[in-house]
């Protein structure tokens, strides 16, 4: 990220009243280490709401109850994460397939919520406020847990997933079979 996203960052979270826990990876911030090119006033800004740390383990993470909402680039490994535990999300794609399973998320699924543009401190507070405040973010969830529902169904015996398996499992076996 660029420092002014991340600086507008740290002015929105914490403006939409919602606890966060924001997982800043060292070296994800253009010419930073980690938060040393942040203002000085950035950990009294978000140390009433939020907590930053360098590594979260992000499934045991999105499986806790109190996670409302997820912030995610959309790459399909975290939207598969954040799917698999019943966690909608806020997406901020970059680049490829992000952009597309973003859309998905937001038209399709109805299960997330995209920030398009110029990142600012407004877009961040509405997003989070949108998503985890009111009777939308409420519903988002609700297709969430469905979501995460049929997901664990299609992986268990029996299920479309399961089935697939076996099968190409199957088609592989016969292909190696000698004569």
């Amino acid at each position: 990220m660029e420092i002014n996203e991340v600086t507008e960052m740290v002015s929105g979270l914490p403006a939409s009243n919602q606890n966060f826990l924001w997982v800043i990876r060292p070296g994800s911030i253009r010419g930073s280490e980690w938060l040393e090119s942040l203002p000085e006033e950035f950990s009294e800004m978000v140390s009433n709401r939020g907590y930053i740390v360098k590594w979260a383990p992000q499934k045991e993470v999105l499986a806790h109850p109190a996670v409302g909402g997820f912030w995610s680039h959309c790459g399909w490994n975290l939207t598969l994460e954040s799917l698999g535990e019943g966690v909608p999300m806020i997406c901020k794609p970059f680049t490829g397939d992000q952009k597309v399973n973003a859309r998905y998320l937001e038209c399709v699924w109805k299960i997330g919520i995209q920030v398009e543009g110029d990142l600012d401190r407004g877009a961040v507070e509405r997003a989070v406020r949108r998503l985890l405040v009111g009777e939308e973010g409420e519903d988002m969830r609700k297709r969430a847990v469905t979501v995460k529902e049929k997901l664990r169904g299609s992986v268990r015996s029996g299920g479309s997933s399961h089935n697939s398996l076996e099968e190409f499992e199957h088609f592989l076996r016969t292909l190696f079979t000698l004569p």
